[in-house]
């Protein structure tokens, strides 16, 4: 048996290819939109796509399910399980089988047994491995977003992103009938998740790529509350902002994705329409912070490319009814699309290059933690902290607000537009892309706080 693992650093994404070397058949479980990885390692290792499956329906990356099938034409093999409304809408297409709790095919040698846990999603399954060639008990379960290094997966996505009522509750029950479950398991058991540290699947994620059951069974808190009720309250409360592109990715990835041949590339487009584009459309600025804060269009967005979150970030901006358009380096701009893509935002029809920005006179400034100091003691500027919630309760400057990126457009009606606004991130990123974005919402006074609350720590000055 065959095992490599995959990791996207921007969405935090685990994935995994394995492979019988005796009939060079392999298995990729919960692919990614882009398919290169997987068939390079194949045509490396002399082995074949035959099998392709996934754990659930995602909510933070467009699957690669179908995209590696028809690539590959490898069967794919997907839950049949949960509540009727979110079951695969191609589940009766030629080349998917559906998979019900129990269910087992082989991989060459490889046994795949689905095990049904609902909870982080209704139709969740792991997958339990046995290398029959050289055992008759499993090596190890590839778990999801059921069990992390370290905690579980949340079970309130289907409520908060996709406004499916009432389920948290019911979820973080079945969560706790799955740890249970996990529990009657061997503590040999290899553990590989779906995620690691930075997704907001789950809160608390370790950052290795893997563990043993019984390891999360000595140090996961998961296994160490021992009523429901109170398994319930702990696994509800302190979860991450949930990413409000997450309701249309469990839609695109339900109906199944288009495949990446039959979009568009963006054109290069003239400087002149950029103005137009700014003022009707959602324009995101790739190009660094320093270069935007100095000179940019008013009405566009800055995401910087070299960000480990583009994609991220820009999903809690981007209308998927309307086209986005990009400031971006051609030559960086296959890499950004594949960022951009993994996240679904496929609707991008032009670009300007960095150029087109020679007669802007858009400015963010940056100030000073001493400068922002003395801002607030002596014009009552208004400083607002745009990081997670569990950040802002680990530390935070005294007399800042607190509103997370995402939630800033849905809340700035709460801004003060008669003093002068400073935005604070961690490190000055997250806090330009929303100074950049209240400029486009109108606010004339808004400044970026150069190094965020490190660079305020940095200068000695007060924490809460």
């Amino acid at each position: 048996m065959l095992l490599t693992y995959f990791y996207d650093r921007s969405l935090a994404q685990a994935s995994y290819l394995v492979g019988c070397a005796a009939t060079g058949e392999a298995l990729v479980i919960d692919p990614s939109r882009d398919i290169r990885p997987y068939l390079q390692t194949a045509a490396q290792e002399g082995l074949r796509i035959t099998h392709i499956t996934e754990t659930h329906i995602h909510a933070d990356f467009v699957s690669g399910l179908r995209e590696l099938a028809a690539a590959t034409r490898a069967v794919m093999y997907v839950s049949d399980m949960g509540d009727a409304s979110w079951k695969y809408a191609f589940a009766d297409s030629p080349g998917v089988v559906r998979l019900q709790d129990g269910d087992t095919w082989m991989v060459g040698n490889i046994r795949v047994q689905a095990i049904h846990t609902p909870g982080h999603t209704p139709e969740h399954l792991i997958f339990q491995m046995t290398d029959t060639a050289g055992a008759d008990r499993p090596m190890g379960l590839f778990t999801g977003d059921l069990l992390f290094v370290g905690t579980i997966g949340r079970p309130d996505l289907l409520e908060k992103a996709a406004g499916v009522a009432g389920t948290a509750v019911v979820g973080a029950r079945q969560q706790f009938a799955n740890i249970e479950r996990l529990r009657e398991m061997p503590d040999y058991l290899q553990v590989w998740p779906g995620h690691g540290a930075g997704s907001a699947c789950g809160k608390g994620l370790g950052a290795i790529p893997s563990t043993t059951l019984g390891y999360e069974k000595l140090f996961n808190p998961a296994f160490h509350i021992p009523t429901e009720e109170a398994f319930v309250a702990w696994l509800l409360e302190g979860q991450p902002e949930a990413p409000r592109y997450f309701g249309q990715m469990k839609r695109v990835n339900r109906q199944g994705a288009a495949l990446l041949s039959t979009l568009p590339q963006p054109i290069h487009l003239p400087s002149a329409d950029l103005p137009a584009r700014a003022a009707d459309s959602l324009v995101i600025d790739t190009r660094p912070l320093e270069a935007f804060a100095r000179q940019h269009a008013p009405g566009t967005v800055n995401i910087p490319a070299d960000s480990s979150s583009l994609n991220t970030y820009a999903g809690w901006y981007v209308d998927f009814a309307a086209p986005t358009y990009l400031v971006a380096d051609p030559a960086d701009l296959p890499r950004i699309l594949q960022l951009l893509r993994a996240v679904g935002v496929d609707d991008i029809p032009g670009y300007f290059a960095p150029d087109a920005l020679t007669s802007h006179t858009g400015t963010i400034q940056m100030v000073t933690p001493r400068t922002a100091q003395m801002l607030m003691r002596d014009q009552g500027a208004f400083l607002l902290d745009v990081r997670g919630a569990d950040e802002f309760a680990s530390r935070h400057i005294p007399g800042a607000a607190h509103i997370p990126m995402g939630y800033v457009p849905a809340q700035r009606h709460v801004l003060p537009t008669d003093v002068p606004l400073i935005v604070q991130c961690g490190g000055g990123t997250r806090s330009q892309v929303v100074a950049s974005l209240l400029q486009r919402e109108g606010f004339t006074n808004v400044l970026n706080l150069a190094g965020g609350i490190d660079g305020w720590e940095r200068e000695g000055l007060p924490l809460a």
